[in-house]
This record gives structure tokens, C-alpha cells and sequence, in this order.
């Protein structure tokens, strides 16, 4: 069987998860905190027919290049690309974006810890900041009669409230960002949420602003970094070359076709 079958065959299956990855960071686009995916791929493994080098006949002369024939593509890696999102101006006191590296630490309800760039913040029934999902910001932060107050949070994370009805001030608690040494190894768990795994490596908690970690910006939330018309340049890139393979495939077909019928 013609082994270009197979190598157009690899690159239709590669392409085709290149759109599926091109498709989930175009239905983000408007998702707060969302950074942008992207496919790498490799090429397989070679068949070498003749080592580049090798003698060439009884002269003793070497080839400058010798035959290898590839058997085509594979994926081996979807990457997070954390550039900056778009930075929108809101009227929430409550929404916060970080400017720079870092993510907010979030306690789930089965005692695992996650990590979101989504500071759309919000104040439950029992006055604990959480997040849009619900999940509850640790280290934890209560702001009691939030409606009842005008809260500041300032670039490094302090918190402060104003009591309309009084006009007392007090500091609530500080917020504090997750930096990891290799955040392109976190783990996508969906709800905006990503989880720590061995190639992340541990996150260490600091005041925003310290040990490299971002500041915050209140009243504005962090967008996707998904860029539309890239997106769908990569979109029509992946298209084409899904059916460049495809012709290969017809040609091979064809190919083989015209063999059979050398003997009729």
C-alpha cells in the first residue's frame, strides 16, 4: 500500500484538532481572563533509505544528502499563551484585573485549590469574596453589608472600607496572587478555572507587586487575549492544509488506480 496514504492521512487528523483548537479560543473571545490556545505539532518518524554521507558506488566518493522519506505529522502539545488580554473600564468596585503575571487562588468545594485570571468578584450570603462561579478567594476575605460600603482596592492588594452610614474606614484583608515558574503547565479544568500539575510546578503566594507577581487595577476586567482576525487567518491556514491533504489522499488513490489497470 502507498505509504503517502497514511502520511496525508496524519496531516488531515492533525488539522482537523488545529480547527478544534482555532474553534475553542474563537468561542472565548469574550471570556474574562481566558488566554488563547495553540496546537505544536512534529513531524514522525523518518524512513532513511540511504544515510546522508554513505559511500557512493566503488570510488569511495560520499553522498551530500542521503534518502529519508517522513511518515508525516503528529500533535504533541496544546500551549497556553498568556499574553495580555484587552483591559475593560467597568463601574464595579468589585471587578479587578491583574496587571501581569499571576493568578487569584480559589478554594473549590472538594478542598482543592484553583487559579483564575476571571476578577469578576463578588460578596456571598455569609459576606465572603468569591468569584462569579462561587468559588471563595483564599486566603479568605469578608466584606460584611457590602451594599452598605465603598470598597477600595488599591494596586497592592489592600482592601478598605467605607462605611456610608458612619463614614468609618477599616482594611478588610489583603488580596494575594498565585505565581507559578511555569504557568504554561497548568491544567485547563473549564469554569475559568486552571489546577497545578508537576510540569507547573508549586505556586507561591505573594502580595500583588512582590516576588514578580502583577498589581491590581479595580474597576476593570481582563478580557480574552484571543486576537479574531489571527484566529481566523489561522482558521483558513488549517482549512487549506486539511485539503491540500486531502488531495494528496485522491492522488494516491488515482496513483494506485492506474496500476491496477496495467493489467487489463
Amino acid at each position: 500500500m502507498m505509504k503517502g496514504l497514511f502520511t496525508a492521512a496524519s496531516g488531515m487528523k492533525v488539522q482537523q484538532v488545529n480547527v478544534d483548537v482555532i474553534a475553542n479560543n474563537l468561542a472565548n473571545v469574550n471570556t474574562a481572563g481566558y488566554k488563547r490556545t495553540q496546537a505544536d505539532f512534529q513531524d514522525l518518524l523518518y524512513v532513511v533509505l540511504k544515510e546522508p554521507g554513505a559511500q557512493s558506488g566503488a570510488g569511495g566518493f560520499t553522498t551530500p544528502s542521503g534518502v529519508q522519506i517522513g511518515s508525516g505529522a503528529e500533535l504533541v502539545s496544546t500551549t497556553k499563551v498568556f499574553t495580555p488580554g484587552v483591559l475593560e473600564q467597568t463601574e464595579r468596585a468589585l471587578d479587578v484585573a491583574i496587571l501581569g503575571d499571576g493568578f487569584f487562588e480559589v478554594d473549590l468545594p472538594n478542598g482543592q485549590k484553583g487559579y483564575t485570571r476571571d476578577g469578576g468578584l463578588r460578596v456571598d450570603g455569609d459576606g465572603a469574596l468569591v468569584t462569579a462561579q462561587g468559588n471563595r478567594i483564599s486566603p479568605p476575605i469578608n466584606i460584611e453589608d457590602a451594599a452598605d460600603k465603598n470598597i477600595t482596592i488599591a494596586p497592592d492588594g489592600t482592601i478598605t472600607v467605607k462605611d456610608t452610614l458612619t463614614g468609618a474606614t477599616s482594611t478588610l484583608g489583603t488580596l494575594q496572587i498565585a505565581r507559578f515558574p511555569n504557568p504554561a503547565g497548568l491544567r485547563s479544568g473549564g469554569g475559568n478555572l486552571m489546577f497545578e500539575t508537576a510540569s507547573s510546578g508549586a505556586a507561591t503566594l505573594a502580595n500583588p507587586g512582590q516576588s514578580g507577581t502583577g498589581t491590581l487595577g479595580q474597576s476593570m476586567l481582563e478580557r480574552s487575549n484571543v486576537n479574531v482576525v489571527n484566529e481566523l487567518v489561522n482558521l483558513i491556514t488549517a482549512q487549506r492544509a486539511y485539503e491540500m491533504n486531502s488531495r494528496a489522499i485522491k492522488a494516491g488513490d488515482e496513483m494506485l488506480s492506474e496500476a491496477s489497470n496495467l493489467v487489463r
